[in-house]
């Protein structure tokens, strides 16, 4: 059994060897423990400092093209490697890595085919009110829209088993974590959380450039997941309630009119009108929206077993 535990990097060449130094080469239940970056585009000499460091393999990308990107590309490297399980982790050294083998022992129980480590959200002190708060609230979504019970989908701390990867597919380029998760529930993947210990900060996130930034790309992500993975509920939810105003308009000038007072509500029918037109043509986009989520899936699977 062979474990991989990769790290998306860019331009971490000074933060690098601290996080590597804390990373174990054996871990229970593994013959062998290999480690792999992914270079995103740095521009500073984080390769080389990897490599110094004792670091088994690199993906490199020519220019930086996000983390979500790095991480599909690492679990490529990875099972290209014959990675048996990959761990995922942060090159800030934000993760506990004393934790790894709480991650990668429900999946070599059979127990699990995905793990989240879950942090301790409520008493990280680096955290602000803004963060914390859509923590929860990506996490809920996720919880929503994969059926799953995960209470830290944000985190990057994962275990990943290599039948799960090869399944995995990020449209989202901002983050991986709560489209995977999503995933994960939606293709029956077994996914479980395991409390996982954090680290100090050693420097500013670099998804977090700023807290309106960090929730306006949230909310973003938040709300193409959806469209995403439940295009249906979310067309469908819009159009009835465009086609229910639109009905409930109606009504009142239908009783304005059978007590001889229509024409002066001719603007509440046309209302009426224009709001059950595009309530029922959202409806069909649901529709035709959930034509294309199947055939979607459909694509998925014969990748994964390509």
């Amino acid at each position: 059994m062979k474990l991989i535990i990769q790290i998306p990097c860019y331009n971490e060449a000074e933060m690098l060897p601290t996080t590597l130094a804390a990373l174990p080469r054996e871990v229970d239940g593994f013959d062998k423990v290999e480690w792999l970056i992914i270079d995103d585009g740095s521009s500073d000499e984080t390769i080389k400092v990897a490599l110094e460091n004792g670091v088994d393999h690199v993906v490199k990308h020519p220019r930086n093209q996000g983390l979500a990107r790095a991480f599909m590309n690492g679990l490529d490297g990875c099972l290209n490697q014959g990675a048996d399980v990959i761990v995922n982790t942060d090159a800030d050294n934000q993760y506990n890595a004393d934790d790894i083998p709480l991650l990668t022992s429900p999946i070599l129980n059979g127990k699990a085919d995905i793990v989240v480590g879950a942090r301790p959200i409520e008493t990280i002190e680096h955290f602000s009110l803004a963060k914390k708060l859509l923590q929860k609230l990506g996490s809920w979504v996720v919880r929503v829209a994969s059926n799953s019970n995960i209470p830290d989908a944000p985190s990057g701390f994962r275990a990943i088993s290599r039948q799960a990867a090869k399944r995995l597919m990020v449209f989202n380029d901002y983050t991986y974590t709560l489209e995977t998760i999503i995933q994960a529930g939606q293709k029956n993947m077994a996914i479980t959380s395991v409390p996982i210990r954090v680290n100090g900060e050693t420097r500013p996130s670099r998804l977090v450039k700023s807290i309106p930034s960090y929730i306006k790309r949230s909310i973003v992500t938040i709300i193409r997941i959806f469209i995403i993975y439940r295009p249906f509920r979310f067309f469908a939810t819009i159009g009835l309630a465009l086609f229910a105003l639109g009905f409930l308009i109606g009504l009142r000038f239908l009783y304005f009119y059978l007590y001889g007072d229509g024409g002066g509500h001719i603007q509440s029918l046309i209302l009426t009108a224009v709001l059950l037109g595009m309530g029922f043509q959202t409806i069909l986009v649901a529709f035709i929206a959930d034509l294309l989520a199947a055939n979607r899936k459909i694509l998925e699977d014969i990748r994964a077993r390509s």
